[in-house]
């Protein structure tokens, strides 16, 4: 199947791939599964903690093993992508997914659904950095905004789809399956992408014989874990010691696997991880901009969800439909008004971008304090539509000028594997940070008001964020349109 004869071959650095735009769907659908399936088990918890008897640290890693397998695993999907052919690793990830998605749904208990959600972000690693390395390969330079643009879309439709489809799967309860459909959906729609992208995608042979670098992948990996464990499960664990030796271990890791990554480049090995690719400039403050901004996302989608069913007392269903302008803002946004405001003033869309999401954020915060305990959720739309609008401008725009800044053809993979790994990193913290924001501010209280407050509380740690985000936006050097 990996072989089919009629996949064209295109070298890596061709101009333009002729079935590019009739392709691109297929590949994008790796980004809508990933992003699905990391929001849409918020609205299932509570039929977790029902069906599968899912205590809080189960339930933790039910939702948080997914993101740290995923992340931990990225770079070295995009490296693998690099050495044996981004579409061979795209249809097995794809594959793979599908596999995992299906042994997800037959879980028997909470913990063989923790094992199976961590193989889940592990094969999810393999497929996406393919995505965005194929697209960088495929699209001649002057098409890739568009490309982009409908790669950001996908971001924010995968998101928010994660919420209002989770919702409704849930409430139609198809077949009696209950919260398993979330994971059977996956079947069907990866088995026809696998097969389609083994029939269009381009072939990449690789011209020599591919070498790994193993201590490269695993101290990379076991850095990340060393720092996402701890974040993923202290809150819940009362932040015991080891979380934060954890934490503490896991910098000096990341170090020595930097500087053992130096030295193999030297020798003329091959490092999982090219460091002098991550200190140029725009690839540098770019991956900034991306993990930031997926911090603020993450941590202000979690928290105003808990704010509406548990705060406001909405079902799942209704809560999700909430999000649904933010998710067609964000489309909007990044297919048809990113490209023409980057063309106009380039890199500075993203300070647009992020200045847009503040005026936003700004507004609902201004909307809690003051409708208070009697705000809705009607009320409460605009902002999000102003932050989706926000978010469509700019998480495209950083993705294009971090693989258009000077990254050769050869390390396409590589690239998008450490974007995407500070997008999931970033996703992971702001769930945490934001989250422990928001319980700390909460505490044992269960009013309306109450939740209000503590969504107030979090909003005011996300303008922190944003900030964050706006002076690195700020300082990327001006690109010509």
């Amino acid at each position: 199947m990996l072989e089919t004869r009629s996949a064209p071959t295109i070298s890596l650095t061709s101009e333009a791939y002729p079935t590019r735009w009739r392709v691109l769907p297929v590949v994008l659908s790796a980004m809508f599964m990933a992003m699905f399936d990391w929001f849409v088990v918020n609205v299932a918890a509570s039929s977790l903690q029902h069906d599968l008897h899912a205590g809080e640290a189960a339930l933790e890693l039910i939702v948080g093993g997914y993101g740290f397998a995923y992340a931990s695993g990225l770079i070295t999907g995009g490296r693998l992508g690099d050495l044996h052919g981004h579409r061979k690793l795209f249809v097995i990830g794809m594959l793979a997914f599908t596999v995992a998605s299906l042994l997800c749904g037959l879980a028997p208990n909470a913990w063989v659904l923790v094992a199976f959600r961590m193989l889940q972000g592990g094969t999810a690693a393999l497929m996406v950095p393919q995505m965005l390395a194929l697209i960088n390969t495929m699209f001649p330079i002057q098409e890739r905004p568009r490309a982009m643009a409908a790669f950001g879309a996908t971001v924010g439709i995968g998101a928010v789809s994660g919420q209002v489809l989770g919702g409704v799967l849930l409430d139609a309860n198809l077949f009696g399956w209950g919260w398993r459909t979330i994971f059977y959906i996956n079947v069907p729609i990866g088995l026809a992408a696998a097969a389609l992208a083994a029939r269009w995608l381009p072939r990449h042979e690789a011209n020599r014989r591919p070498r790994m670098d193993p201590i490269g992948a695993l101290g990379i990996s076991a850095a990340l874990a060393l720092l996402l464990v701890p974040v993923t499960l202290g809150r819940s664990a009362g932040w015991p010691l080891w979380t934060w030796v954890s934490i503490a271990a896991s910098a000096p890791v990341l170090l020595l696997t930097l500087r053992y990554e130096n030295m193999l480049a030297r020798r003329g090995g091959e490092p999982v991880l090219d460091t002098t690719m991550v200190r140029e400039r725009s690839f540098g403050l770019g991956l900034v901009i991306a993990g930031g901004y997926l911090t603020f996302f993450a941590g202000f989608m979690l928290c105003l969800t808990l704010m509406l069913q548990n705060g406001l007392g909405m079902s799942p269903l209704r809560a999700g439909l909430a999000f649904a302008p933010l998710g067609v803002c964000f489309a909007a946004s990044s297919f048809f008004l990113a490209p023409r405001v980057a063309n106009r003033i380039g890199n500075r869309v993203m300070v647009v971008g992020t200045a847009t999401s503040l005026i936003g954020l700004f507004i609902t915060l201004g909307v809690l304090s003051w409708f208070g305990p009697q705000v809705t959720a009607l009320a409460l739309i605009p902002g999000m539509m102003i932050v989706g609008t926000g978010n469509g401008l700019t998480i495209p725009s950083v993705i294009g000028a971090v693989l258009s800044s000077g990254i050769p053809a050869r390390q396409a993979g590589m690239a998008a594997g450490v974007l995407t790994t500070a997008q999931q990193f970033g996703n992971a913290i702001g769930a945490t940070v934001l989250g422990v924001i928001f319980f700390s501010a909460l505490g044992s209280a269960t009013a309306t008001g109450d939740y209000v407050n503590a969504m107030r509380a979090a909003g005011l740690g996300a303008v922190v964020v944003l900030a964050v985000v706006l002076a690195a936006a700020l300082a990327l050097p001006r690109k010509a349109r």
